[in-house]
C-alpha cells in the first residue's frame, strides 16, 4: 500500500479541491503579478505575504475604481445630459 497523497485532495461532501500543486503555482503566478512583491526582488518572500499583499492590492484596485467611479458621476452631473461627452460617460458607468 502507497501512502503517497493523491495530487488533489477531496473534502468530505466529494467537492474537488485545490491540490499543493495548483496552490504553489498560483503563488507563484502572483508573485510576478504583484508591484509590492516583484519589486522587492526577493524569492525568499512567504506565501503568505504573497496572499495578504494580493488582498491589499485588490482592495486598492476597488478603491481606484469607486474614486473613478464617483469622479465620472460627478462630471455626467455638470454637463448636459444628451451631448456626446454624457453619452460617452454614461456608457463607462455601465
Amino acid at each position: 500500500m502507497s501512502s503517497r497523497r493523491p495530487s488533489s485532495r477531496q473534502s468530505s461532501g466529494g467537492v474537488s479541491r485545490i491540490s499543493d500543486d495548483q496552490i504553489i503555482a498560483l503563488v507563484s503566478k502572483l508573485r510576478h503579478l504583484l508591484p509590492e512583491i516583484r519589486d522587492n526582488r526577493s524569492d525568499k518572500v512567504s506565501a503568505s505575504k504573497v496572499l495578504q499583499e494580493t488582498c491589499n492590492y485588490i482592495r486598492s484596485l476597488h478603491k481606484e475604481v469607486e474614486d473613478l467611479s464617483d469622479r465620472l458621476s460627478q462630471l455626467l452631473a455638470t454637463i448636459e445630459a444628451e451631448s456626446a461627452e454624457a453619452a460617452i460617460i454614461r456608457s463607462l458607468l455601465m
